[in-house]
C-alpha cells in the first residue's frame, strides 16, 4: 500500500512538472468575464527560452472581444504607462478622459499587455538604449501579438499598436521595427525616443549592411515641448524625414497629458488622421520636406506656447498595385472635412516616397518613370530600393501619382 502511494505521488509530481513545462507557452486562460458589455479573457504564461530573460517570470495579458462578434476583426494592441499595470490600464477605459488612447474601438479585438509584474521588464528597453539589440520584452510582445492573431482569426493586415508615456516609448521602439506586423502605430506623449532611435539605428548610428529593416508602420506621435520626456524629438523628426519614414506629428504645451479633450484644446489635430484605416497590405506614401510643416520648438524654444504639426493635412487613396506600375491618389484634406483651429492650406509642396509596394518591385539604384497631374519625370531608387519623387504640388483636388518601370 505504501509503495502504491509513493508511486502515485511520483506520477502526480511528474505530471505537475510536465504541466509546468507545457504551461510556459502557449498561454493558459485563467479567467473569462464581461467588461463594459464585451467578453474579456485573462491569460497567463511563462517565458520562452529564446526570449532571453535572465530569470523565470509569469506574465498576464487581457483580450477584450468586439462588442458584436465578427469574423476577421482588426486588433488594437495597448502598452500601458509606467504608472499602470495591465488591469489598471484596462480599468482606465471606463472613464472618458482617463488615458483615452487605451480605449479600443468596439468593433476591434483589443490586446492589453503587462510589463509591471517583473522588475526591469519595461517597454522602453531598460538599459537597451545603449545597444540596438532586440530586448526580451520586445520578443515577448511580438510573440504574444502573433499568438492572438492566430487564435482569434484576426485580420493580420489590420493590427495596430499604441501606448501612453512609457508605453508610447515602447510603441515607437517596438512598433517601428515590426512593419511586418503592425499597419500603423500611435504614441501619446512617448517617454523618450532613445529606444526607437537605438532600434532603428538613427544617427549617429548607421544601419549595418547585414540588417534588413522592413518598411515601418505609419507613425502618429503627439508630444509636448513643455514635457521633459519629449526631449530629443528634433533628432527623431529629422531622422524620420531623412529615412523617408511616414510620420504624422503634433505638438503643443499640453504637458505629459493623456486626456484627449484637454489636449485637443491645445492641439486639435491629434485624432484628425484615421490611423486605424491604414492596412499593412497596401502601399502608402511618405511626405517629407513639406512646405506646410511648422518649425519645431525642439531643442531651443521649449518655452514657445505655439502648437504645431508635421504632415497633418496630407491624405491619400490607394489604387490596386499592378506588376509594372503603381497608382495612388494624393490630396490635402479640405477645411470642410477638418474642423480645426489651424489654417488648412490650399496647397503644399512635398517630396513623396512610396513604401509597402506589393506588386511593383524596384531594385536599389533602378530608374523608374512617374507622372503626376501634368508633370512627369524619372527618378532613381535609393540604395534600399525606395522611390522618392521630389517637389510635388499637392492640393485639395486629388491627383494621381503613377510610378512604373522605365521602358
Amino acid at each position: 500500500m505504501k509503495r502504491t502511494m509513493i508511486a502515485a505521488g511520483l506520477v502526480l509530481a511528474f505530471a505537475a512538472a510536465a504541466r509546468a513545462q507545457t504551461a510556459e507557452w502557449p498561454p493558459e486562460k485563467e479567467k473569462e468575464s464581461v467588461f463594459t458589455g464585451r467578453k474579456l479573457e485573462a491569460f497567463k504564461h511563462g517565458i520562452k527560452k529564446q526570449w532571453g530573460y535572465a530569470a523565470s517570470q509569469r506574465d498576464t495579458f487581457l483580450v477584450l472581444h468586439p462588442k458584436q462578434a465578427r469574423p476577421n476583426a482588426p486588433l488594437y494592441v495597448v502598452l500601458h504607462s509606467a504608472g499602470h499595470d495591465v488591469h489598471s490600464c484596462l480599468s482606465c477605459t471606463t472613464t472618458v478622459g482617463n488615458h483615452d488612447i487605451y480605449r479600443s474601438p468596439e468593433g476591434f479585438f483589443a490586446l492589453y499587455l503587462d510589463c509591471r509584474a517583473n522588475r526591469g521588464d519595461w517597454w522602453w528597453g531598460s538599459e537597451k538604449y545603449k545597444t540596438p539589440d532586440v530586448s526580451p520584452t520586445e520578443k515577448r510582445v511580438i510573440d504574444t501579438v502573433k499568438w492572438v492573431i492566430k487564435r482569434y482569426g484576426i485580420d493580420e493586415n489590420r493590427v495596430y499598436l499604441c501606448g501612453n508615456s512609457m508605453g508610447g516609448s515602447g510603441t515607437l521602439g517596438i512598433g517601428m521595427r515590426h512593419g511586418d506586423v503592425f499597419a500603423a502605430v500611435k504614441a501619446n506623449v512617448p517617454a523618450g525616443v532613445e529606444h526607437v532611435s537605438s532600434r532603428m539605428y538613427f544617427p549617429p548610428r548607421t544601419v549595418p549592411a547585414d540588417v534588413a529593416l522592413p518598411d515601418p508602420p505609419v507613425v502618429i506621435d503627439y508630444s509636448a515641448q513643455n514635457d521633459s520626456w519629449s526631449k530629443g524629438h528634433d533628432a527623431f523628426v529629422k531622422a524620420m524625414n531623412e529615412r523617408k519614414y511616414a510620420l504624422f506629428f503634433y505638438w503643443g504645451p499640453f504637458g505629459h497629458a493623456n486626456n484627449h479633450e484637454q489636449i485637443m484644446q491645445v492641439n486639435d489635430l491629434i485624432n484628425s488622421f484615421d490611423w486605424l484605416s491604414v492596412k499593412k497590405n497596401e502601399a502608402y506614401p511618405v511626405f517629407t520636406n513639406a512646405s506646410t510643416n511648422d518649425p519645431l520648438p525642439w531643442p531651443d524654444n521649449l518655452a514657445d506656447k505655439k502648437s504645431g504639426q508635421v504632415n497633418a493635412f496630407f491624405r491619400w487613396k490607394n489604387v490596386p498595385d499592378a506588376q509594372e506600375a503603381i497608382e495612388m491618389s494624393l490630396f490635402l484634406t479640405r477645411p470642410s472635412e477638418l474642423k480645426t483651429a489651424f489654417p488648412v492650406p490650399a496647397e503644399a509642396t512635398a517630396d513623396v516616397s512610396l513604401r509597402r509596394l506589393r506588386m511593383l518591385r524596384v531594385a536599389p539604384g533602378e530608374t523608374v518613370s512617374w507622372t503626376y497631374g501634368g508633370a512627369s519625370g524619372k527618378v532613381r531608387a535609393d540604395t534600399a530600393g525606395c522611390i522618392t519623387i521630389p517637389r510635388l504640388k499637392i492640393t485639395a483636388e486629388p491627383a494621381t501619382l503613377s510610378v512604373g518601370k522605365t521602358k
